[in-house]
């Protein structure tokens, strides 16, 4: 997936707090809003700031609400691990062992470790990485 990354445009991290990425947006928000462009820049430059607004406007819609950011994020991570790390296999997820206590779906990785997913993360999460190697499974 080629997608824009909304950490980068806001100028942010991942770990940044959710006041962090706000400071970052307003401070960025409000050097490129409109309204607030000097009355002599040359029409080129000026459409090419409110596109910068917009474009701010849109990672701040996405990572100043909890919900849209977990999303983000989750995309990220697989899109990085789909990149970065070799696919070991293809697993459905009822092939997996269920630990009801933990609310938990595991299969043993061949090197001993173990690919984790919460039942919460279920409908997210489709690449899981093993906690101890580089391997990766796809869920089906």
């Amino acid at each position: 997936m080629n997608q824009k990354d909304w950490y980068k445009v806001l100028g942010a991290k991942p770990s940044d707090s959710p006041a962090e990425l706000k400071r970052k947006y307003q401070k960025l928000a409000l050097l490129y809003h409109p309204d607030k462009q000097e009355a002599d820049v040359p029409a080129g430059e000026v459409e090419e700031r409110v596109q910068r607004f917009i474009e701010i406007d849109q990672a701040w819609k996405i990572l100043g609400n909890e919900e849209t950011k977990k999303e983000y994020d989750l995309q990220q991570r697989e899109d990085n691990l789909t990149k970065e790390w070799p696919l070991h296999a293809q697993i459905y997820l009822e092939d997996m062992s269920w630990n009801e206590d933990e609310q938990l779906y595991t299969l043993s990785c061949r090197c001993g470790g173990n690919y984790s997913v919460f039942k919460s993360e279920t409908k997210d999460v489709s690449l899981v990485c093993c906690d101890t190697c580089s391997l990766v499974i796809e869920i089906l």
